[in-house]
């Protein structure tokens, strides 16, 4: 699979430059995630210091996106990641493991990062219609779902537009919430560093941890460029530089826009809101620009989740069809040239998630790739770094190494012991099934550790 797509990465153009990664990046990482998450961070951080938690949340993904950087920079594939662990860990041995549970991991967590995305629309649905009740708006995130896999059903070779028009609507909504309650900004930053952090308190250390976990899933897709590091501009150069620029320019839309809204609602309702941002464009402006505000976040959710489920159907079918995954998943529409079988097992899946909290869904997103890929990833930065001892002066190295790799590692384990014994052991029993598949369909194919001499 390597050989195959490194030479079909020589033969093709590398158009995409700074810019346009930055831009990649920052189109996965706002999403509708900011305008679902901030009450249950208020509800982990009991509504004080929350301002602790997207720090941490940037510093941790500061740290890991150096790993990111450093690993696609040296191995700038389409695909990074399936690259990535497969040479850390032996490409003929337990590579081929770790590569295969990065396919795994793709598969399980798109369902829950899918349905995510239409419970977030029912909720923001619910405040231009309370009268649906609970099941009803279970029901209406499901129907997104199935709906989306609808109108995926038929030719489609691009989700540029669509991506670049979520873009626009979320980070206008984000710039409209900041401008809205900029002055009160201070007062905001005020009241979250007085009275400092009780820090011999480990109830208060639990709760930054889990609030952590859910501003990091608000901070996910600065390594959406690794992704497409075959179609890029000096790869060496414009994937770690759009990493970081990527997260320091979200850090900063995503703590005002969490001071501007604090600054305005008080926190009682803003734990138990679920549509805050229309709360909050109530208490600013008025009620029609509630609605506008709702309306937005609304096709944007929408939009999220025809994104996310295109995207993430063509995954386990590229790996499928180079027969790196199991073959179901290659199988292609006879007239419409779509991968139906992966589209349609996705989209079910999506649909059976939506039963699920939200805050449940963004645990088990974080807590399955902590486990199966972001760990092993930190790990696999110093395998590869220790294996090349020699200078490049085109490859971009990590500053104080290895600091950053072991912040990040030690971020992602303070996720993890956070999420919830329930949440660690379903994470845990996945990756064991996911093991259990690469080995049966090793077996089967007569590969590694099963090959006959």
């Amino acid at each position: 699979m390597q050989a195959n797509l490194a030479g079909a990465e020589e033969d093709s153009s590398r158009r995409m430059g700074i810019v346009g990664a930055c831009t990649s990046n920052m189109l996965n990482m706002i999403g509708v995630g900011p305008f679902l998450s901030i009450p249950l961070v208020l509800i982990a951080m009991h509504g004080s210091h929350i301002l602790l938690a997207w720090l941490l949340g940037a510093v941790i993904s500061l740290c890991d996106g150096l790993v990111w950087a450093e690993l696609g920079s040296a191995m700038p594939y389409s695909g990074g990641p399936y690259f990535y662990l497969r040479e850390a860990f032996g490409a003929q041995s337990y590579g081929k493991v770790a590569s295969f549970l990065v396919l795994w991991s793709s598969v399980l967590t798109a369902p829950f990062l899918i349905a995510s995305g239409a419970v977030g629309f029912s909720q923001y649905l619910h405040y231009l219609w309370p009268a649906v009740n609970a099941a009803g708006l279970t029901a209406l995130a499901m129907a997104v779902c199935l709906i989306n896999v609808v109108l995926l059903y038929r030719r489609i070779t691009t989700i540029g537009a669509i991506s670049i028009g979520l873009w626009i609507l979320v980070a206008g909504t984000i710039v409209w919430i900041i401008v809205g309650g900029a002055e009160h900004i201070p007062s905001a930053l005020r009241g979250q560093i007085d009275g400092g952090f009780p820090l011999t308190d480990t109830v208060f250390w639990k709760g930054v941890g889990a609030a952590t976990l859910i501003a990091v899933y608000d901070y996910v897709g600065y390594n959406n460029v690794c992704l497409i590091g075959g179609e890029l501009k000096r790869p060496e150069r414009t994937i770690p530089y759009s990493i970081i620029l990527s997260i320091l320019l979200i850090a900063v839309l995503y703590i005002a826009m969490n001071l501007a809204i604090l600054g305005v609602l008080p926190v009682q309702q803003s734990m138990h809101s679920t549509a805050i941002v229309a709360d909050y464009m109530q208490a600013v402006y008025s009620v029609q620009s509630a609605r506008v505000a709702d309306l937005l976040i609304l096709v944007a959710s929408f939009a999220s989740v025809f994104a996310i489920l295109l995207g993430y159907s063509r995954i386990p079918f590229a790996a499928a069809s180079q027969g790196e995954f199991f073959s179901v998943f290659a199988r292609v529409h006879p007239t419409k040239g779509i991968p139906h079988i992966s589209l349609m097992i996705l989209g079910f899946l999506s649909a059976c998630a939506c039963m699920l909290s939200l805050d449940t869904l963004i645990s088990l997103v974080i807590v399955i790739q902590t486990m199966i890929q972001f760990l092993a990833q930190c790990v696999a930065v110093i395998l590869l770094r220790r294996r090349h001892t020699e200078k490049n002066s085109v490859r971009f190295l990590m500053p104080l190494y290895p600091l950053p790799a072991v912040i990040a590692f030690m971020g992602w384990l303070l996720i993890l012991i956070s999420s919830g014994a329930r949440n660690i052991l379903f994470a845990f029993a996945a990756t064991l099934v996911g093991v259990a598949a690469f080995f049966y369909k090793s077996r089967q194919e007569q590969r590694w550790p099963f090959e006959t001499i």
